[in-house]
């Protein structure tokens, strides 16, 4: 499902009071919607951190998956090595070279920066449902 990372926060308190209208004064489904509702009020109005619940919102709602980013592609292991060697690679980086997935790890002063095998999610197995 997409969510929407813009959205209007009238707009939520608005639709939460049409659905609290479903509900009886004093039930738990109105206490739970007008918590709701002052939890979005104090973010906007006392806090000032809409942009930040926005992106707080992003990241709770984003699929994993959608996170993993590679930072660059190689055509060979030589290439790859070389490109860490020459000192542009950073620590925690992902990348692809000849189509399998490879992390930039730290390994301390002696040893320096390496590549290790890591499968990118299209290497993996569908996940199945029991």
């Amino acid at each position: 499902m997409k969510i929407n990372v813009n959205f209007d926060i009238d707009a939520v308190l608005g639709r939460m009071e049409a659905i609290n209208r479903q509900y009886p004064e004093g039930t738990a489904e109105d206490e739970a919607l007008r918590i709701c509702a002052a939890a979005l009020l104090f973010v906007r109005d006392e806090l000032g951190k809409v942009s930040e619940f926005r992106e707080f919102w992003r990241k709770i709602n984003t699929p994993a998956i959608d996170g993993i980013k590679i930072s660059r592609t190689f055509e060979t292991r030589a290439e790859a090595d070389a490109w860490v060697a020459g000192g542009a690679a950073k620590d925690g980086d992902l990348v692809r070279v000849e189509g399998q997935g490879f992390m930039v790890i730290d390994h301390g002063k002696q040893e320096g920066l390496k590549l290790v095998r890591i499968p990118l999610p299209e290497e993996l197995p569908p996940w199945k449902s029991k």
